[in-house]
Protein backbone atom coordinates (compact mmCIF):
# COMPACT_ATOMS: atom_id res chain seq x y z
CA UNK A 1 0.00 0.00 0.00
CA UNK A 2 1.21 3.41 -1.23
CA UNK A 3 2.36 5.65 1.69
CA UNK A 4 0.57 8.65 2.15
CA UNK A 5 2.88 11.94 2.01
CA UNK A 6 1.37 14.80 4.53
CA UNK A 7 2.67 18.33 3.56
CA UNK A 8 4.40 20.09 5.27
CA UNK A 9 5.64 23.71 4.98
CA UNK A 10 9.43 24.87 3.28
CA UNK A 11 10.64 26.17 6.27
CA UNK A 12 10.32 22.97 8.04
CA UNK A 13 11.42 20.85 5.67
CA UNK A 14 14.51 23.38 5.20
CA UNK A 15 15.09 23.38 8.76
CA UNK A 16 14.75 20.01 9.12
CA UNK A 17 16.98 19.13 6.86
CA UNK A 18 19.49 21.65 8.13
CA UNK A 19 19.07 19.82 11.70
CA UNK A 20 19.06 16.37 10.81
CA UNK A 21 15.69 13.71 10.82
CA UNK A 22 17.11 12.50 14.25
CA UNK A 23 17.04 15.59 15.66
CA UNK A 24 13.88 16.83 14.05
CA UNK A 25 11.36 14.92 12.60
CA UNK A 26 9.25 15.72 9.97
CA UNK A 27 7.26 14.25 7.21
CA UNK A 28 4.79 12.41 10.29
CA UNK A 29 8.44 10.61 11.10
CA UNK A 30 9.14 9.08 7.58
CA UNK A 31 12.92 9.77 8.20
CA UNK A 32 15.29 10.78 6.02
CA UNK A 33 12.92 8.68 3.18
CA UNK A 34 9.72 11.24 4.64
CA UNK A 35 12.14 14.34 3.85
CA UNK A 36 13.05 13.57 0.73
CA UNK A 37 9.13 12.52 -0.26
CA UNK A 38 7.91 15.94 1.16
CA UNK A 39 10.67 17.91 -0.34
CA UNK A 40 9.62 16.42 -3.88
CA UNK A 41 6.04 16.87 -3.14
CA UNK A 42 6.27 20.37 -2.27
CA UNK A 43 8.73 21.19 -5.83
CA UNK A 44 5.93 19.50 -7.75
CA UNK A 45 3.33 21.78 -5.95
CA UNK A 46 5.57 24.97 -6.20
CA UNK A 47 6.16 24.41 -10.01
CA UNK A 48 2.30 23.29 -11.21
CA UNK A 49 1.52 26.71 -8.91
CA UNK A 50 3.44 28.85 -11.45
CA UNK A 51 1.80 31.59 -13.31
CA UNK A 52 3.25 32.37 -16.55
CA UNK A 53 5.26 35.59 -16.79
CA UNK A 54 4.86 38.38 -18.98
CA UNK A 55 7.15 37.62 -21.95
CA UNK A 56 10.19 40.31 -22.04
CA UNK A 57 10.30 43.08 -24.74
CA UNK A 58 12.39 42.33 -27.93
CA UNK A 59 15.21 43.96 -28.52
CA UNK A 60 15.53 46.40 -31.12
CA UNK A 61 17.40 45.35 -34.27
CA UNK A 62 20.77 45.40 -34.85
CA UNK A 63 21.83 48.77 -36.77
CA UNK A 64 23.32 48.57 -40.37
CA UNK A 65 26.79 48.32 -41.01
CA UNK A 66 27.20 49.62 -44.40
CA UNK A 67 31.24 49.30 -44.61
CA UNK A 68 32.31 46.42 -46.75
CA UNK A 69 32.81 42.55 -45.49
CA UNK A 70 36.27 41.65 -44.83
CA UNK A 71 37.91 38.99 -47.48
CA UNK A 72 37.29 35.48 -47.22
CA UNK A 73 40.88 34.85 -46.19
CA UNK A 74 41.20 37.59 -43.88
CA UNK A 75 38.17 36.31 -41.84
CA UNK A 76 39.58 33.01 -41.74
CA UNK A 77 42.32 34.67 -40.22
CA UNK A 78 40.26 36.55 -37.70
CA UNK A 79 38.72 33.22 -36.91
CA UNK A 80 41.98 31.70 -36.15
CA UNK A 81 44.11 34.65 -34.20
CA UNK A 82 40.73 34.92 -32.13
CA UNK A 83 40.60 30.83 -31.47
CA UNK A 84 44.46 31.22 -30.56
CA UNK A 85 44.28 33.90 -28.07
CA UNK A 86 41.21 31.32 -26.36
CA UNK A 87 43.61 28.11 -26.85
CA UNK A 88 46.86 30.33 -25.30
CA UNK A 89 45.08 31.85 -22.44
CA UNK A 90 47.02 31.72 -19.33
CA UNK A 91 50.26 30.28 -21.35
CA UNK A 92 53.79 31.77 -20.22
CA UNK A 93 57.04 31.93 -21.71
CA UNK A 94 55.99 30.41 -25.30
CA UNK A 95 58.87 29.07 -26.91
CA UNK A 96 59.42 27.63 -30.35
CA UNK A 97 59.24 28.40 -33.75
CA UNK A 98 55.53 29.12 -34.27
CA UNK A 99 54.61 32.92 -34.21
CA UNK A 100 52.50 34.13 -31.30
CA UNK A 101 49.47 34.82 -32.65
CA UNK A 102 47.87 36.60 -29.95
CA UNK A 103 50.57 39.11 -30.52
CA UNK A 104 49.19 39.82 -33.92
CA UNK A 105 45.68 40.16 -32.69
CA UNK A 106 46.46 44.61 -32.37
CA UNK A 107 48.60 44.80 -35.90
CA UNK A 108 45.63 43.17 -37.89
CA UNK A 109 42.68 45.44 -36.44
CA UNK A 110 44.99 48.33 -37.07
CA UNK A 111 45.19 47.28 -40.79
CA UNK A 112 41.54 46.42 -40.64
CA UNK A 113 40.27 49.52 -39.49
CA UNK A 114 42.62 51.37 -41.36
CA UNK A 115 41.07 49.22 -44.81
CA UNK A 116 37.30 50.38 -43.52
CA UNK A 117 36.27 46.61 -43.65
CA UNK A 118 33.45 45.63 -40.97
CA UNK A 119 33.47 42.68 -39.00
CA UNK A 120 31.94 39.64 -39.51
CA UNK A 121 28.68 39.36 -37.08
CA UNK A 122 29.55 35.36 -36.33
CA UNK A 123 32.79 36.79 -34.93
CA UNK A 124 31.67 39.73 -32.88
CA UNK A 125 31.29 37.81 -29.49
CA UNK A 126 34.55 36.16 -29.64
CA UNK A 127 36.15 39.39 -30.74
CA UNK A 128 33.98 41.26 -27.24
CA UNK A 129 36.01 38.48 -25.42
CA UNK A 130 38.96 39.30 -26.86
CA UNK A 131 38.66 42.77 -25.61
CA UNK A 132 37.39 42.46 -22.45
CA UNK A 133 40.21 40.37 -21.45
CA UNK A 134 42.66 42.79 -22.93
CA UNK A 135 42.45 46.66 -22.41
CA UNK A 136 44.95 47.60 -25.13
CA UNK A 137 42.91 45.71 -27.67
CA UNK A 138 39.74 47.77 -27.00
CA UNK A 139 39.59 51.13 -29.10
CA UNK A 140 40.79 49.12 -32.11
CA UNK A 141 38.32 46.32 -31.41
CA UNK A 142 35.66 48.52 -30.85
CA UNK A 143 36.30 50.30 -33.92
CA UNK A 144 36.37 47.09 -36.11
CA UNK A 145 32.74 45.93 -34.11
CA UNK A 146 31.18 48.84 -35.30
CA UNK A 147 27.61 49.43 -34.60
CA UNK A 148 26.42 46.11 -34.30
CA UNK A 149 29.49 45.46 -31.69
CA UNK A 150 27.69 47.98 -29.23
CA UNK A 151 24.30 46.63 -29.97
CA UNK A 152 25.31 42.89 -28.98
CA UNK A 153 27.27 44.62 -26.29
CA UNK A 154 24.24 46.20 -24.35
CA UNK A 155 22.35 42.72 -24.65
CA UNK A 156 25.58 40.81 -21.98
CA UNK A 157 26.35 42.52 -19.45
CA UNK A 158 29.58 40.96 -19.58
CA UNK A 159 30.57 43.06 -22.48
CA UNK A 160 28.93 46.66 -20.67
CA UNK A 161 32.89 47.91 -21.27
CA UNK A 162 32.29 48.34 -24.69
CA UNK A 163 29.08 50.83 -23.79
CA UNK A 164 31.26 53.38 -21.30
CA UNK A 165 32.42 56.25 -23.25
CA UNK A 166 30.40 55.15 -26.20
CA UNK A 167 27.12 57.02 -25.00
CA UNK A 168 25.53 53.24 -24.40
CA UNK A 169 25.83 52.55 -28.06
CA UNK A 170 23.86 55.47 -29.40
CA UNK A 171 24.86 58.60 -31.84
CA UNK A 172 26.03 61.60 -29.48
CA UNK A 173 24.11 65.19 -30.71
CA UNK A 174 25.76 67.18 -32.71
CA UNK A 175 26.46 70.47 -32.99
CA UNK A 176 23.58 71.32 -34.83
CA UNK A 177 21.39 69.99 -31.84
CA UNK A 178 22.33 72.28 -29.00
CA UNK A 179 19.02 71.44 -26.60
CA UNK A 180 20.21 67.73 -27.34
CA UNK A 181 23.51 68.37 -26.23
CA UNK A 182 22.46 70.42 -23.05
CA UNK A 183 20.09 67.67 -22.15
CA UNK A 184 22.23 64.80 -22.29
CA UNK A 185 24.88 66.87 -20.44
CA UNK A 186 22.79 67.83 -17.03
CA UNK A 187 20.69 64.02 -17.64
CA UNK A 188 23.20 61.59 -19.33
CA UNK A 189 25.38 59.15 -17.41
CA UNK A 190 28.82 60.07 -16.26
CA UNK A 191 30.59 58.20 -19.50
CA UNK A 192 27.94 59.89 -21.76
CA UNK A 193 29.28 63.29 -20.54
CA UNK A 194 32.53 62.68 -20.78
CA UNK A 195 32.12 61.43 -24.17
CA UNK A 196 29.66 64.23 -25.23
CA UNK A 197 32.45 66.61 -23.58
CA UNK A 198 35.12 65.41 -25.60
CA UNK A 199 33.16 65.23 -28.54
CA UNK A 200 31.52 69.15 -28.41
CA UNK A 201 35.72 69.84 -27.55
CA UNK A 202 36.79 68.40 -30.61
CA UNK A 203 34.55 70.22 -32.74
CA UNK A 204 34.18 73.56 -30.79
CA UNK A 205 36.63 74.06 -28.08
CA UNK A 206 34.90 77.60 -26.73
CA UNK A 207 31.72 75.52 -26.65
CA UNK A 208 32.77 72.76 -24.54
CA UNK A 209 34.59 75.59 -22.36
CA UNK A 210 30.87 77.20 -21.75
CA UNK A 211 29.00 73.61 -21.17
CA UNK A 212 31.43 72.68 -18.67
CA UNK A 213 30.84 75.98 -16.62
CA UNK A 214 27.08 75.48 -16.51
CA UNK A 215 27.71 72.64 -14.05
CA UNK A 216 31.41 73.35 -12.60
CA UNK A 217 30.49 73.63 -9.51
CA UNK A 218 28.05 71.20 -8.66
CA UNK A 219 30.35 68.47 -10.12
CA UNK A 220 32.01 65.87 -8.23
CA UNK A 221 35.81 66.33 -7.33
CA UNK A 222 36.35 63.36 -9.29
CA UNK A 223 34.28 64.27 -12.13
CA UNK A 224 35.85 67.45 -12.43
CA UNK A 225 39.06 65.95 -12.60
CA UNK A 226 37.89 63.91 -15.34
CA UNK A 227 36.15 67.00 -17.11
CA UNK A 228 39.45 69.25 -16.97
CA UNK A 229 41.32 67.09 -18.29
CA UNK A 230 39.70 66.96 -21.58
CA UNK A 231 40.88 70.43 -22.25
CA UNK A 232 43.99 69.27 -23.28
CA UNK A 233 42.45 68.88 -26.66
CA UNK A 234 42.50 72.59 -28.44
CA UNK A 235 44.41 74.23 -25.04
CA UNK A 236 44.29 77.72 -26.10
CA UNK A 237 44.74 81.29 -24.36
CA UNK A 238 40.55 81.08 -24.34
CA UNK A 239 40.77 78.75 -21.37
CA UNK A 240 43.16 80.90 -19.28
CA UNK A 241 40.63 82.42 -17.25
CA UNK A 242 38.76 79.12 -16.52
CA UNK A 243 41.79 77.51 -15.55
CA UNK A 244 42.95 80.44 -12.96
CA UNK A 245 39.65 79.96 -11.36
CA UNK A 246 40.42 76.11 -11.43
CA UNK A 247 43.75 77.02 -9.14
CA UNK A 248 41.20 77.69 -5.98
CA UNK A 249 39.39 74.47 -6.02
CA UNK A 250 38.50 72.23 -3.53
CA UNK A 251 40.29 69.66 -4.94
CA UNK A 252 43.89 69.42 -4.81
CA UNK A 253 43.92 67.17 -7.92
CA UNK A 254 42.00 69.45 -9.73
CA UNK A 255 44.31 72.79 -9.04
CA UNK A 256 47.44 70.47 -10.12
CA UNK A 257 45.67 69.93 -13.26
CA UNK A 258 45.11 73.17 -14.20
CA UNK A 259 48.26 74.47 -13.13
CA UNK A 260 49.88 72.13 -15.43
CA UNK A 261 47.49 73.09 -18.00
CA UNK A 262 47.95 76.88 -17.52
CA UNK A 263 52.16 76.06 -17.38
CA UNK A 264 51.28 74.66 -20.69
CA UNK A 265 50.50 78.13 -22.40
CA UNK A 266 53.62 79.97 -22.49
CA UNK A 267 52.12 83.46 -22.39
CA UNK A 268 49.51 82.93 -19.63
CA UNK A 269 49.99 84.35 -16.11
CA UNK A 270 50.99 81.44 -14.53
CA UNK A 271 53.58 80.71 -17.03
CA UNK A 272 55.06 84.03 -16.48
CA UNK A 273 55.05 83.73 -12.53
CA UNK A 274 56.65 80.26 -12.46
CA UNK A 275 58.87 82.23 -15.23
CA UNK A 276 59.70 84.93 -12.55
CA UNK A 277 60.50 82.50 -9.57
CA UNK A 278 62.55 80.60 -11.78
CA UNK A 279 64.44 83.45 -12.87
CA UNK A 280 65.59 84.10 -9.00
CA UNK A 281 67.15 80.82 -8.68
CA UNK A 282 68.64 80.16 -11.78
CA UNK A 283 71.12 82.34 -13.17
CA UNK A 284 74.26 83.15 -15.56
CA UNK A 285 77.39 83.15 -13.59
CA UNK A 286 80.50 84.71 -15.76
CA UNK A 287 82.62 85.84 -13.24
CA UNK A 288 84.57 82.59 -14.10
CA UNK A 289 87.42 82.15 -17.32
CA UNK A 290 84.06 80.59 -19.06
CA UNK A 291 80.23 81.00 -18.16
CA UNK A 292 78.53 78.58 -15.68
CA UNK A 293 74.87 78.07 -14.48
CA UNK A 294 74.72 79.34 -10.63
CA UNK A 295 71.59 77.87 -8.41
CA UNK A 296 70.16 79.15 -6.01
CA UNK A 297 67.40 77.14 -4.58
CA UNK A 298 63.82 78.55 -3.12
CA UNK A 299 63.76 78.65 0.45
CA UNK A 300 60.22 78.19 0.99
CA UNK A 301 57.21 77.43 -0.39
CA UNK A 302 54.17 80.41 0.22
CA UNK A 303 51.45 80.03 -0.03
CA UNK A 304 51.13 81.78 -3.68
CA UNK A 305 53.63 78.94 -5.20
CA UNK A 306 50.92 76.20 -3.35
CA UNK A 307 48.01 78.11 -5.31
CA UNK A 308 50.10 77.94 -8.82
CA UNK A 309 50.30 74.44 -8.40
CA UNK A 310 53.59 73.81 -6.62
CA UNK A 311 53.42 70.84 -3.63
CA UNK A 312 54.58 71.86 -0.88
CA UNK A 313 55.75 68.50 0.67
CA UNK A 314 58.62 66.31 -1.23
CA UNK A 315 58.38 62.62 -1.47
CA UNK A 316 60.46 60.30 0.57
CA UNK A 317 64.39 61.10 0.22
CA UNK A 318 64.25 64.22 -1.63
CA UNK A 319 64.64 67.93 -0.40
CA UNK A 320 62.89 70.52 -0.46
CA UNK A 321 64.49 72.75 -1.80
CA UNK A 322 65.47 71.33 -4.83
CA UNK A 323 61.81 69.62 -5.16
CA UNK A 324 60.47 72.99 -4.96
CA UNK A 325 63.08 73.95 -7.56
CA UNK A 326 62.36 71.32 -9.95
CA UNK A 327 58.17 72.65 -9.70
CA UNK A 328 59.36 75.57 -10.55
CA UNK A 329 61.57 75.60 -13.47
CA UNK A 330 59.53 72.61 -15.05
CA UNK A 331 56.42 75.04 -15.10
CA UNK A 332 58.83 77.76 -16.58
CA UNK A 333 58.03 78.42 -20.22
CA UNK A 334 61.82 77.16 -22.40
CA UNK A 335 61.90 80.36 -24.27
CA UNK A 336 62.53 81.90 -21.10
CA UNK A 337 65.67 80.89 -20.70
CA UNK A 338 67.74 82.50 -24.26
CA UNK A 339 67.13 85.58 -23.03
CA UNK A 340 68.44 84.68 -19.20
CA UNK A 341 71.75 83.61 -21.24
CA UNK A 342 72.62 86.03 -23.46
CA UNK A 343 70.86 84.56 -26.43
CA UNK A 344 72.58 81.27 -26.46
CA UNK A 345 70.57 78.41 -27.91
CA UNK A 346 68.95 75.80 -25.73
CA UNK A 347 72.24 73.27 -27.08
CA UNK A 348 74.72 75.99 -25.83
CA UNK A 349 72.28 76.42 -22.34
CA UNK A 350 72.24 72.66 -21.71
CA UNK A 351 76.43 72.84 -22.47
CA UNK A 352 77.31 74.97 -19.53
CA UNK A 353 78.70 73.49 -16.65
CA UNK A 354 76.53 73.75 -13.65
CA UNK A 355 77.49 75.44 -10.05
CA UNK A 356 77.48 73.03 -6.71
CA UNK A 357 75.93 69.99 -7.69
CA UNK A 358 72.63 71.25 -9.18
CA UNK A 359 73.09 69.51 -12.93
CA UNK A 360 71.15 66.68 -12.73
CA UNK A 361 67.90 68.74 -10.57
CA UNK A 362 68.04 71.59 -13.61
CA UNK A 363 68.09 69.10 -16.34
CA UNK A 364 65.73 66.31 -15.01
CA UNK A 365 63.42 69.86 -14.52
CA UNK A 366 64.31 71.23 -18.01
CA UNK A 367 63.29 67.63 -19.62
CA UNK A 368 60.31 67.57 -18.34
CA UNK A 369 59.18 71.34 -19.45
CA UNK A 370 60.81 69.97 -22.46
CA UNK A 371 57.91 67.06 -22.67
CA UNK A 372 55.53 68.99 -21.37
CA UNK A 373 55.31 71.72 -23.98
CA UNK A 374 56.67 69.68 -27.23
CA UNK A 375 59.64 71.90 -27.88
CA UNK A 376 61.70 69.71 -30.57
CA UNK A 377 65.02 72.57 -30.01
CA UNK A 378 64.69 71.49 -26.73
CA UNK A 379 64.62 67.71 -27.06
CA UNK A 380 67.79 67.55 -29.49
CA UNK A 381 69.65 69.80 -26.91
CA UNK A 382 68.88 67.56 -23.62
CA UNK A 383 69.39 64.52 -25.64
CA UNK A 384 72.55 64.82 -27.05
CA UNK A 385 74.39 62.92 -29.79
CA UNK A 386 73.45 59.36 -29.69
CA UNK A 387 76.53 58.20 -29.63
CA UNK A 388 77.27 59.19 -26.36
CA UNK A 389 76.44 56.99 -22.93
CA UNK A 390 73.19 58.30 -21.10
CA UNK A 391 75.23 58.69 -18.37
CA UNK A 392 77.26 61.62 -20.20
CA UNK A 393 74.72 62.69 -21.93
CA UNK A 394 74.09 66.49 -21.44
CA UNK A 395 70.14 65.99 -20.61
CA UNK A 396 68.95 62.78 -18.15
CA UNK A 397 70.31 59.45 -18.00
CA UNK A 398 66.83 57.94 -17.44
CA UNK A 399 65.84 55.65 -20.40
CA UNK A 400 62.55 56.19 -19.04
CA UNK A 401 63.33 60.50 -20.13
CA UNK A 402 64.89 59.84 -22.97
CA UNK A 403 62.04 58.26 -24.33
CA UNK A 404 59.86 60.65 -23.52
CA UNK A 405 62.24 63.20 -25.34
CA UNK A 406 62.20 61.66 -28.25
CA UNK A 407 58.87 61.39 -28.53
CA UNK A 408 58.95 65.64 -28.87
CA UNK A 409 61.21 64.36 -32.81
CA UNK A 410 59.39 63.87 -35.99
CA UNK A 411 59.18 60.31 -36.95
CA UNK A 412 61.96 60.06 -39.11
CA UNK A 413 64.45 61.91 -37.11
CA UNK A 414 63.51 59.62 -33.91
CA UNK A 415 64.18 56.01 -35.53
CA UNK A 416 67.46 57.41 -37.22
CA UNK A 417 68.46 58.71 -33.54
CA UNK A 418 67.67 55.46 -31.69
CA UNK A 419 69.35 53.32 -34.97
CA UNK A 420 72.79 55.47 -33.88
CA UNK A 421 72.12 54.80 -30.47
CA UNK A 422 72.39 51.08 -31.03
CA UNK A 423 75.43 50.84 -33.50
CA UNK A 424 77.18 52.67 -30.75
CA UNK A 425 75.43 50.72 -27.59
CA UNK A 426 74.07 47.83 -28.80
CA UNK A 427 70.36 46.91 -27.75
CA UNK A 428 71.26 46.15 -24.14
CA UNK A 429 69.95 50.12 -23.38
CA UNK A 430 67.56 50.56 -26.56
CA UNK A 431 64.50 48.43 -25.50
CA UNK A 432 62.46 51.78 -24.27
CA UNK A 433 63.46 53.71 -27.05
CA UNK A 434 62.17 51.28 -29.28
CA UNK A 435 58.99 51.15 -28.11
CA UNK A 436 58.26 54.79 -29.08
CA UNK A 437 59.64 54.58 -32.50
CA UNK A 438 57.70 54.79 -35.87
CA UNK A 439 56.41 50.89 -37.26
CA UNK A 440 57.00 49.67 -38.99
CA UNK A 441 60.83 49.83 -38.33
CA UNK A 442 62.85 49.96 -41.78
CA UNK A 443 65.89 51.54 -43.68
CA UNK A 444 68.61 52.15 -40.77
CA UNK A 445 66.70 51.22 -37.72
CA UNK A 446 65.76 47.94 -39.02
CA UNK A 447 68.86 47.05 -39.85
CA UNK A 448 70.66 48.61 -36.70
CA UNK A 449 68.25 46.24 -35.05
CA UNK A 450 69.07 42.97 -36.94
CA UNK A 451 72.47 44.03 -37.23
CA UNK A 452 72.54 44.27 -33.10
CA UNK A 453 71.06 40.98 -32.76
CA UNK A 454 73.62 39.05 -34.39
CA UNK A 455 76.62 40.61 -33.16
CA UNK A 456 75.09 39.22 -29.80
CA UNK A 457 74.41 36.14 -31.46
CA UNK A 458 77.73 35.88 -32.62
CA UNK A 459 79.38 36.64 -29.47
CA UNK A 460 77.47 33.94 -27.42
CA UNK A 461 75.47 36.63 -25.56
CA UNK A 462 73.17 35.42 -23.05
CA UNK A 463 69.81 35.30 -25.20
CA UNK A 464 67.43 35.53 -22.70
CA UNK A 465 68.33 39.13 -21.94
CA UNK A 466 67.06 39.63 -25.60
CA UNK A 467 64.14 37.83 -25.36
CA UNK A 468 62.20 40.97 -25.07
CA UNK A 469 63.28 42.94 -28.16
CA UNK A 470 62.84 39.60 -29.94
CA UNK A 471 59.28 39.88 -29.22
CA UNK A 472 59.29 43.83 -30.13
CA UNK A 473 61.14 42.73 -33.42
CA UNK A 474 58.64 40.23 -34.27
CA UNK A 475 55.78 42.68 -34.16
CA UNK A 476 57.76 45.68 -35.56
CA UNK A 477 60.02 45.10 -37.47
CA UNK A 478 59.30 45.59 -41.72
CA UNK A 479 57.85 42.47 -42.84
CA UNK A 480 60.83 42.61 -45.52
CA UNK A 481 63.48 42.20 -43.72
CA UNK A 482 62.34 37.97 -43.76
CA UNK A 483 64.60 36.88 -46.20
CA UNK A 484 68.06 38.74 -44.88
CA UNK A 485 67.07 36.89 -41.53
CA UNK A 486 66.95 33.40 -43.14
CA UNK A 487 70.72 33.09 -42.75
CA UNK A 488 70.52 33.99 -38.95
CA UNK A 489 68.09 30.51 -38.38
CA UNK A 490 70.87 28.11 -38.58
CA UNK A 491 72.30 26.61 -35.46
CA UNK A 492 76.21 27.25 -35.52
CA UNK A 493 78.41 25.90 -33.36
CA UNK A 494 78.97 27.38 -29.74
CA UNK A 495 81.82 29.28 -28.60
CA UNK A 496 83.67 28.02 -25.34
CA UNK A 497 82.51 31.23 -23.64
CA UNK A 498 78.84 31.37 -24.78
CA UNK A 499 76.00 30.37 -22.80
CA UNK A 500 75.33 26.69 -22.26
CA UNK A 501 72.35 26.14 -25.10
CA UNK A 502 72.65 29.78 -26.57
CA UNK A 503 73.24 28.85 -29.51
CA UNK A 504 70.04 26.58 -30.00
CA UNK A 505 67.74 29.20 -28.34
CA UNK A 506 69.28 31.96 -31.16
CA UNK A 507 68.29 29.94 -33.68
CA UNK A 508 65.13 29.15 -32.46
CA UNK A 509 64.10 32.97 -31.86
CA UNK A 510 65.33 33.77 -35.57
CA UNK A 511 63.27 31.20 -36.99
CA UNK A 512 60.25 32.75 -35.07
CA UNK A 513 60.98 36.01 -36.41
CA UNK A 514 61.52 35.05 -39.48
CA UNK A 515 58.45 33.07 -39.95
CA UNK A 516 55.96 36.05 -37.79
CA UNK A 517 57.30 38.24 -40.71
CA UNK A 518 56.14 36.12 -43.31
CA UNK A 519 52.77 35.81 -41.54
CA UNK A 520 52.29 39.54 -40.93
CA UNK A 521 53.08 39.84 -45.01
CA UNK A 522 50.46 37.68 -45.85
CA UNK A 523 48.02 39.18 -43.13
CA UNK A 524 48.41 42.23 -44.93
CA UNK A 525 48.04 41.12 -48.41
CA UNK A 526 45.30 39.29 -47.04
CA UNK A 527 43.37 42.35 -45.30
CA UNK A 528 44.46 44.41 -49.18
CA UNK A 529 41.09 44.84 -51.62
CA UNK A 530 42.27 43.45 -54.79
CA UNK A 531 42.75 46.15 -57.58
Amino acid sequence: MPRTITPAPWEELVTTALLGTDRRPTARDGGVAGLLDAAALHTVRRRAGLRPAAPAARPEPAPVDRRPPLPPAARRRLAQLLADRSASAGSVGRRGTAPDLTELIPQWLATANQQGFRAPAALLPALLDAARARTDLRPQALTFAGPRGLWLAGLNPEWKFALRGSSGGSSLPGPTEPEAVTRLWEEGLFAERVALLGAVRAHDPVAALALLATTWTTERAEDRLMFLDSLRTGLSSVDEPFLEQALSDRSRNVRSTAAELLSALPESALAGRMASRALSCVSPDLTGDEASVAVEAPHECDAAMERDGVVAAPPSGRGERSWWLGQLVEATPLATWPARFGGRSAQEIVGLPVADGWAEELHAAWCRATVRQRDPEWARALLGAPSLPPSNGPGTASLAERSKLLGILPSAERAGWVADFIAAHGLSEAFQLLGVCPTPWAGPLGRAVVDALDIARDAGSYPWSFSGVMGLAERCLNPAEADRLEVLTTTPDEPEDASPGANGYWSEAFQRLVSTLRLRAAMDSELTPAV
